[in-house]
């Protein structure tokens, strides 16, 4: 019988499957299925297929015949569940005699999860360097993904035969899907870019990427070739936006066209290899009644901080790295008016802000020969020259922060910015020093009054041990008492238990206290809502 006019049809190769299953089982009968693994009977049922068709005088290509083994590797499975499903070491004669278990394979190799990945990794690395070779690649980049996805997948099936290397038809799929990510995207984290449940990518060299969901971090199945293909992807990121990393500039932060930030280093100052640090831009906004669905402040604490951001106060948001300062730092700017002239200045752009007159400036390094290097303090110190009614500062972590307090002091209120920090005391040590750095003229006690001249507002974020990032508390710069600041907290987030799936529970307590930016928010009509909100519990 001759089935090279049928066999495209999925009901002939279950056919089949149906009338090889029982050789395969006399080649592995049931007591030892469970020790097998699918490595092991993949090659039982390469050679199942094979009796199979010789007895028969049956006749399938290539391509139909691997079908035929999957489907009977997947059957196989199907009636043994109890198979091993990794790419386990074949068993020993001594360990079949002694009926103990092989060792079982390590549990971080994708690969052991996934075989046809290995296959797909093989043909990859076979074909990728012919497939550059026969196409124009500036001209290739230039193309519409869908376009070069067709003409790849024709050049692939072609150098497939050339080469008789076998692939299925999702195999093939997945093949082209990386070729492409490799030459228009970032390779191996295309798939975690796409996925929105993950928050943060870390690439510790090139077998070891680390993501970020939910706030628990776990090691994903994703990897790359070698240190050299990590450096490819590093280099293709700080490029797009003009930017460069070598061993003359091992480090750099940059963004993706999405504008999610990027964090690299590289060799001598990476030792295991490139390392790639991405935080994802979300694509849904979060606002501050987002935030009080998912739990991180209460109603009276998003109320409180609306009649912040309208009534112009200046706000420090601090916070740990990955607490969530950023994201509390675009809620807030909602609350700017639409009339408001906005000046934004990051190291890398991410903020996301919605109103139409907004500019956005960002830091650049220095050039080869060293020159050419804008700092976050050049960008301030330029902002005040753009008559602008807000200036936000993505992060203060330098001599910028004694020009920032300048201009929240000098007509610029409603100005915000963050700060790394466990508390809001801390935050203001933290500020002290940074102005410290910027100037040595200015004694500690002057460093203080500009603080609490300047500061109406801190509000402190933290990323709890179960993930979840909450406001833990809204405190004000109340004004100074000798050589101290005083301060006062309006809200506190306390830890109250933990429910039986790990989540904590929380009290936002609300300290029942008199504002003091009260004559502030009286200036914009806010004075009743304030109070009313201070005067109700929770």
């Amino acid at each position: 019988m001759n089935l090279v006019d049928v066999h495209s049809t999925d009901t002939t190769i279950a056919a089949l499957r149906d009338r090889v299953m029982p050789v395969l089982k006399e080649k592995i009968p049931a007591e030892k299925a469970k020790w097998t693994s699918r490595a092991d009977i993949s090659r039982e049922a390469k050679t199942a297929v094979g009796d199979f068709l010789a007895k028969s005088g049956m006749e399938l290509n290539l391509l139909d015949q691997r079908d035929l083994v999957t489907a009977l590797i997947n059957g196989f499975m199907a009636e043994n569940p109890s198979s091993m499903p990794n790419a386990a070491p074949a068993v020993t004669a001594e360990a079949e005699a002694s009926d103990a278990p092989p060792p079982m394979p390590a549990p971080n190799d994708p690969y052991a999860r996934n075989p046809s990945r290995a296959s797909i990794e093989q043909a990859k690395l076979k074909l990728q360097p012919i497939v550059l070779e026969r196409i124009d690649t500036s001209a290739a980049a230039k193309l519409p993904r869908e376009a070069l996805s067709r003409d790849l997948t024709g050049l692939v099936s072609e150098l497939l035969l050339e080469t008789k290397t076998q692939l299925n038809a999702s195999e093939r799929a997945e093949l082209v899907k990386q070729l492409l990510d490799d030459m228009l995207g970032l390779g191996p984290l295309e798939p975690l870019l796409a996925d929105e449940t993950i928050s943060e990518i870390m690439v510790n060299g090139p077998k070891h990427v680390f993501i970020e969901n939910k706030g628990k971090l776990t090691l994903s199945d994703v990897q790359f070739r070698d240190n050299a293909h990590v450096l490819s992807i590093a280099t293709r990121i700080v490029t797009a936006i003009g930017r460069r990393i070598d061993e003359s500039s091992p480090l750099c932060d940059a963004r993706l066209m999405d504008g999610s930030r990027v964090n690299i280093i590289i060799p001598p100052l990476a030792i295991d290899g490139a390392t790639i640090t991405i935080r994802k831009f979300s694509k849904k906004k979060i606002t501050l009644e987002t935030m009080l669905k998912f739990g991180s402040i209460s109603t009276n604490m998003a109320k409180l901080l609306r009649i912040a951001g309208r009534a112009r106060l200046n706000i420090l948001i601090s916070g740990g790295t990955g607490s969530g300062k950023t994201t509390l730092l675009n809620a807030l700017s909602q609350m700017i008016d639409h009339g408001e002239r906005v000046v934004t200045i990051e190291d890398a752009a991410e903020l996301q802000l919605q109103q139409p007159h907004v500019v956005r400036l960002e830091t650049r390094p220095a050039n080869l020969e060293g020159n050419g290097e804008v700092t976050m303090r050049d960008l301030v110190k330029n902002a005040l020259r753009m008559r602008p009614d807000r200036i936000i500062v993505g992060e203060t972590r330098g001599g910028e922060a004694l020009d920032m307090l300048q201009a929240m002091n000098t007509g610029h209120d409603g100005s915000m910015s963050t700060v790394h920090a466990n508390r809001p005391r801390e935050a203001i040590m933290r500020l002290e020093n940074l102005v410290g750095m910027a100037s040595s003229n200015l004694s500690p006690r002057a460093i203080r009054q500009q603080i609490a001249s300047a500061v109406d507002m801190i509000i402190q974020v933290s990323r709890m041990r179960d993930g979840s990032r909450r406001v833990t508390y809204i405190s004000e710069i109340t004004g100074m008492e000798g050589d101290v600041i005083t301060m006062q907290d309006l809200y506190t987030c306390e830890v109250t238990g933990e429910t039986p799936d790990g989540k904590l529970t929380v009290d936002f307590k609300n300290h029942g206290l008199r504002p003091h930016c009260l004559p502030k928010a009286a200036y914009f009509g806010l004075d009743k809502q304030l109070m009313e909100t201070m005067d109700t519990p929770g």
